[in-house]
């Protein structure tokens, strides 16, 4: 079945605190430009088997052995990116339609993490493999009859075992107790944070002859940059756990392995509320405070568009060999752009932004909002480069998604605490308002 054309909305940005959203504004690249420098080029090496960065030009001129080609989030007109694949009819699993058959099917273990935002990749990823006629297992921290499982996406595991997938439970520190022995291709940890929770992983895997180590890092591990967006070979925080990850897989396996590097994810089965958190004020007719000027950079992807991306690298594992690549999406949104997103999504003909300076309203805004405050967005060019990735993300559907799985989940119904909006909300000289859902 042929996947559809994507029409690529054009990025929205606030032009005042108090902004509706039957004119939202869009950013033109002269304004865009004005925000930002977009980095052109990188190249990252790996010499003696260790990782260190060989070039962070940064420059047009780069030489095309450097160069990747910039994604064009920055664009003000919308585009459509069709990515068109050929597949023959094979016989479909229960509830995961099976593709083509790849050239050589693989048995992959996933590691995954039983909390925040990042167990959702691997649920989808598994899910991505399964419907290409791979043999899936998924080993879950923790115990299978804990509360966390209780929420999604474990609570949906159901659909990988309907689909021929095995799911287990134990500790990735013994990873062949847990899954018994069986042997793999394909190794992703989508779990450690730093080299003590990831090293017996893949200290196994080295030992059980396993042919390709992925791993799941972080976007937040780039340095702060005067010229965003980060891009791959950009300088990194040498203290930064995955860091230390990165640099041991390196070692460990030569060229066969690869890491992924996301920022914030949107879609199905996510547990981490960052949509949810704007949704929850939205429907209560109440202000959306937001740090800073509001027109800070960030970058939200689809799940689905990084499960894609890790398909990939087992696909093409020559291409994805010893790669680090930005798991990310190719456009991006400001924060106040956000809160008009999520209230077009919810039906809500305007929303109140209400921007604020944390420190002069007394507040950590870490605890106060789900993103960072600053500018913090990567663009993903050695996936389009190498891999031939492309990004289906369409940020204003994909919100219209979530938002009807959160009015079906009756949360908006709910009471809750909005303590610390108050506060803020006082600090600017405006009074709390009653909370009354619409």
């Amino acid at each position: 079945m042929d996947d559809p054309a994507i029409l690529r909305p054009p990025l929205i940005t606030p032009q005042s605190p108090h902004s509706s959203l039957s004119s939202p504004a869009t950013a033109s690249p002269p304004a865009m430009a004005a925000l930002c420098a977009a980095g052109t080029s990188t190249a990252t090496a790996f010499a003696s088997g260790r990782l260190s960065a060989t070039s962070t030009a940064r420059a047009r001129g780069a030489s095309a052995s450097t160069s990747l080609p910039s994604s064009s989030f920055v664009g003000a007109f919308p585009r459509a990116v069709a990515a068109r694949r050929r597949r023959r009819p094979a016989p479909a699993r229960a509830g995961v339609k099976v593709r083509a058959e790849a050239a050589k099917k693989q048995s992959v273990l996933i590691v995954n993490t039983n909390s925040g935002g990042h167990a959702v990749i691997g649920f989808y990823f598994a899910k991505e493999l399964l419907a290409a006629g791979h043999a899936v297992t998924v080993l879950t921290v923790g115990d299978e009859g804990s509360d966390k499982m209780k929420k999604p996406p474990f609570s949906r595991f159901s659909e990988l075992t309907s689909a021929g997938g095995k799911t287990v439970w134990g500790d990735p520190a013994d990873v062949g107790a847990a899954v018994g022995g069986a042997s793999f291709d394909v190794v992703l940890d989508n779990n450690g944070k730093d080299l003590d929770a990831v090293k017996p992983v893949a200290d196994w895997a080295k030992s059980a002859g396993v042919g390709q180590f992925l791993f799941i890092s972080s976007a937040g591990i780039y340095k702060p940059t005067e010229e965003p967006p980060h891009v791959e070979g950009d300088a990194v925080k040498e203290s930064a756990g995955h860091v230390a990850v990165e640099k041991y897989i390196a070692e460990q396996f030569g060229s066969s392995w690869a890491s992924f590097r996301p920022q914030y994810m949107i879609g199905s089965g996510n547990n981490k509320d960052c949509e949810e958190w704007f949704f929850d004020r939205i429907v209560r007719n109440r202000p959306v405070p937001i740090p800073g000027n509001g027109m800070q950079l960030t970058n939200i992807a689809h799940v689905r568009d990084l499960s894609r991306m890790l398909s990939l690298a087992v696909e093409k594992p020559g291409a994805a060999s010893g790669k680090i690549f930005n798991c990310v999406s190719d456009r991006a949104v400001t924060l106040s752009g956000m809160a008009k997103l999520c209230a077009a999504a919810a039906g809500a003909d305007a929303v109140e932004i209400v921007l604020y300076d944390p420190a002069a309203a007394g507040v950590d805004a870490k605890k106060a909002f789900p993103f960072r405050n600053m500018h913090f967005y990567a663009e993903p060019r050695a996936a389009k480069a190498a891999l031939g990735w492309t990004s289906s993300t369409n940020l204003p559907e994909d919100l219209k998604e979530r938002y009807a799985e959160y009015a079906a989940s009756g949360r908006g119904e709910k009471p809750m605490n909005f303590d610390l909006d108050d506060k803020i909300l006082a600090a600017v000289g405006k009074a709390a308002p009653a909370s009354v859902a619409v």
